[in-house]
């Protein structure tokens, strides 16, 4: 973007959730046999899309009346999740499942620091602002933080395979003397930072993906948080809420929680006799 009043990222995945209620009366009502058919074409195409290199699928049994089940689709194009949106709509096992909402976003790593770094570096080259060479100097530092080998990995990873998962989106809020986006560009950055810190202390607790949905759904941010224990969702949102950034800028949307399964035990979700479990590759 190279505004020095806009922080730069760095995009990976395509994100999609898609929220369900799963028609579990109807479903036991079908044959036996017409079951075993619908669920096996669903653990195959589900267990395809998760070996894809290019795109992921989890899937997830949510808690509470908001929905039965969440799907989370990634791909390496937008275009990907056009077509894993219809593979699954496909499916017969599609008849049962009443949508109840969505959310498109891509994966994102936000660059505060680095952003004010960059323009700093750029302007000791003595090049007229927004020239072309400015503009392809400025372009090249931004490619090589995505390609250092710690960011790189982090924009491709596959979806965590941990037992909970819990996604919500959010704004930052726009409302008179709390603006976010009218405050000067190192103030932002200050409130990031001490943030970040807070996110920082969970680390191996908890693993978190934030997606940028500005332009392509109704929250500018999405996040996804996936851990071993449901409890530290409630531990480390609860705590965040206490920095300035989230306490006075923060707007959040619903919440989904609930757990994750494999491809394989898509069969046990929809027996709904027994939990569905989440088997690592």
């Amino acid at each position: 973007m190279r505004d020095p009043n806009v922080p730069e990222s760095l995009e990976g995945w395509w994100i999609l959730h898609r929220m369900f209620a799963f028609e579990r009366l109807a479903w036991d009502a079908l044959d036996a046999r017409s079951r075993e058919e619908a669920s096996d074409a669903a653990v195959e195409l589900c267990s395809r899309l998760h070996a894809e290199q290019d795109g992921d699928v989890g899937l997830a049994q949510l808690v509470g009346h908001k929905g039965d089940l969440m799907v989370t689709h990634y791909a390496r194009t937008f275009d990907g999740l056009a077509r894993a949106q219809a593979l699954l709509d496909k499916l017969a096992v599609s008849a049962f499942l009443q949508p109840l909402g969505s959310y498109v976003s891509v994966l994102e790593l936000g660059m505060y620091d680095a952003t004010g770094k960059i323009h700093a570096q750029v302007n000791e080259l003595g090049l007229t602002p927004n020239s072309p060479e400015w503009i392809a100097a400025f372009d090249d530092l931004v490619r090589k933080q995505a390609e250092s080998p710690y960011v790189g990995p982090r924009l491709w990873a596959k979806i965590p395979q941990r037992r909970y998962a819990c996604f919500y989106p959010m704004n930052k809020k726009r409302d008179g003397a709390d603006n976010w986006f009218m405050l000067p560009f190192a103030e932002r950055a200050k409130l990031m930072t001490e943030h970040g810190k807070v996110g920082r202390t969970y680390h191996g607790a908890v693993t978190q993906v934030i997606s940028g949905s500005i332009g392509f759904d109704d929250y500018e941010w999405g996040v996804d948080l996936y851990a071993d224990d449901p409890l530290v969702f409630k531990k480390l949102v609860y705590e965040m809420r206490f920095d300035e950034a989230s306490a006075r800028y923060g707007e959040f949307g619903p919440f989904w929680s609930g757990l994750q399964f494999s491809p394989s035990e898509f069969p046990v979700f929809l027996d709904g006799e027994n939990l569905p479990h989440l088997r690592v590759d």
